[in-house]
């Protein structure tokens, strides 16, 4: 397959709005600004071009309240791009479309309800046969799913064999110092025991942000919770994420309006771009586009309930108004690398046109040291296609979100990844009724 060629020789974009929805990410959006700062200067240095970035007026008093750190709910957060790539000069309001408020409301759980959605979500994935079916496709993220799972039966394990050791000892204590109350030697040993595997399990989770496992665990459990269907709060959000997309298209100023989705957020995205479509573009609707990056669809398309979700790749992927170029790695073990989440899903129409799968080739855009220094940091890894590369190729984040090319003009041409995988796979391929 390749993009559509006819707008190959567009006008340049002097103005652009990009949406950037992030993953199953609890952080503040202050973080994708200022990484986005760090990595477009080292980028312009490498590929010898000029981008610098501001602060965005806020033009509401909610957004006003964003910019400076205060919780909003679904209100964007964003700031200003200027460059001159290729010697054209262009500007781009760029906002991140926030649900990091849900992300850590799901992940406000005690120890022992994350060990129930442990078994919770390994019971659906397993016996609804999406496990599986996964694998087929590709081992990493599916590998990286189950080291949660792994990891925190590990720390259960550990804090079991402390419980015991601390009781033995205990005990072995206790029968020196009163033999006579035989009966009441094992007590002390259990209320110790019982204090330090807890503890042992507390400092586990407080040191999540080196093991990860908590995190993922209730990220997992998130997409996996109602079987593959959206939870009311992210669908409620999607809902305002529309509207935000809605009003930025009425203002009709852009050149380009460029959605991105990174991880979760792709199939955020997805469901996001397909009802802004479904109710229709104004009459002077600029050139939009839809960049995904490290997608982990099959992990929520693969699942009984998720009806949605897949009507609306069923839909948007015929779609002539956007052009979708979806981008990842065989390098990145988080993301289903290659897949079409279109067809491995099973839902794709006679008449697909997106998206069109390409590889952003890590061994090949990263210098063989850095490739070195990040092969293992797999979550480092996960978020390369919103850094710098040292020897980019025909993907470079800064040049699609800054850059006087759309999305579609950029990869008119293009042909997909040889070795992308185009096989549906998925067991469930319900859509829901339009």
């Amino acid at each position: 397959m390749q993009a559509d060629g006819a707008a190959a020789q567009a006008a340049p974009v002097r103005m652009r709005r990009v949406f950037y929805i992030p993953g199953y990410d609890p952080i503040h959006p202050r973080r994708y600004r200022e990484l986005y700062r760090k990595e477009a200067a080292a980028q312009a240095k490498i590929s010898g071009y000029d981008i610098a970035i501001a602060r965005q007026q806020p033009k509401t008093p909610d957004q006003d309240a964003a910019q400076h750190g205060t919780a909003v709910q679904g209100r964007p957060y964003g700031w200003q791009v200027s460059a001159c790539i290729d010697g054209q000069h262009t500007k781009t309001d760029f906002s991140v479309l926030v649900w990091s408020d849900i992300v850590r409301e799901s992940m406000e759980t005690s120890i022992a309800a994350t060990y129930v959605q442990l078994l919770r979500t390994a019971w659906i994935y397993i016996t609804s046969g999406t496990l599986r079916r996964l694998m087929w496709l590709r081992k990493g993220p599916v590998i990286a799913a189950l080291y949660p799972v792994g990891m925190l039966l590990l720390q259960a394990l550990l804090a079991l064999i402390l419980f015991g050791a601390v009781s033995a000892v205990c005990r072995a204590l206790m029968t020196q110092i009163v033999p006579q109350l035989w009966w009441l030697v094992p007590l002390p040993g259990w209320g110790l025991g019982l204090w330090a595997s807890v503890a042992l399990l507390r400092w586990f989770k407080v040191q999540d942000g080196r093991f990860f496992a908590y995190y993922l665990m209730h990220d997992y459990a998130y997409s996996a919770a109602a079987h593959g269907a959206n939870p009311p709060a992210l669908e409620a959000r999607i809902a305002v994420f529309k509207q935000e997309i809605q009003r930025a298209l009425a203002e009709g100023t852009m050149d380009e309006l460029l959605v991105v989705g990174h991880s979760s957020g792709a199939h955020v995205g997805i469901s996001v771009l397909a009802d802004v479509l479904r109710e229709g573009l104004p009459a002077d609707a600029p050139e939009i586009g839809f960049l995904t990056l490290g997608q982990v669809v099959p992990m929520v398309s693969f699942l009984p309930r998720a009806e949605r979700l897949r009507a609306d790749l069923r839909y948007l992927s015929q779609r002539a108004e956007i052009a979708w170029i979806d981008v990842s790695a065989p390098g990145d073990g988080c993301a289903f690398a290659l897949c079409d989440p279109v067809a491995v899903s099973g839902v794709a129409p006679p008449e697909k046109r997106w998206p069109l799968v390409i590889s952003a080739a890590f061994t090949q855009t990263l210098s063989p040291a850095r490739w070195a220094a990040l092969r293992w940091r797999f979550f480092r890894l996960h978020f390369q296609y919103l850094c710098a590369f040292d020897q980019p190729g025909d993907y470079d984040y800064f040049c699609v979100t800054a850059g006087a090319q759309t999305l579609r003009a950029r990869y008119a041409g293009r042909r997909a990844s040889m070795s992308r995988i185009d096989v549906a796979a998925s067991k469930f391929t319900s859509v829901k009724l339009e």
